[in-house]
């Protein structure tokens, strides 16, 4: 079982680093990056140039935990916090956004955070 998830993390991390090379956020389009760990989903968007996070959010935001308490899946707790992390960005003037998956396949819990991140107003 080790072995298995040793191989699939390599995996992850071959295809994460075959799209960094093609991917950097700079000021007017920065990098909407997202983590998922098992429980949880995390997103930042990022200044590749200055090397600073803008704005952040994950299911685990003190601003939206009454809303996530009350979803049924995690799938629906990623598109809560994908929205949320939408209108912040929104707030502070950010449109457009470049999006990095990191090595995830998009489908499940990422694609429901770009959707929400969609729905909140970023446009990718």
């Amino acid at each position: 079982m080790a072995d298995r998830n040793k191989i699939k993390q390599q995996a992850r991390q071959r295809r994460k680093k075959h799209l960094h090379k093609k991917i950097r956020g700079t000021q007017e389009h920065p990098r909407l990056v997202v983590f998922r760990s098992n429980k949880e989903i995390y997103g930042q968007i990022v200044d590749d140039v200055k090397q600073e996070t803008l704005a952040a959010a994950s299911t685990r935001s003190k601003e939206i935990a009454q809303d996530i308490a009350g979803a049924k899946s995690k799938v629906e707790k990623a598109k809560m916090a994908g929205k949320h992390l939408g209108e912040l960005a929104k707030s502070k003037k950010i449109e457009r956004v470049i999006f990095d998956r990191a090595g995830y396949l998009y489908h499940g819990r990422v694609k429901a955070f770009a959707d929400g991140a969609r729905e909140g107003g970023l446009n990718f």
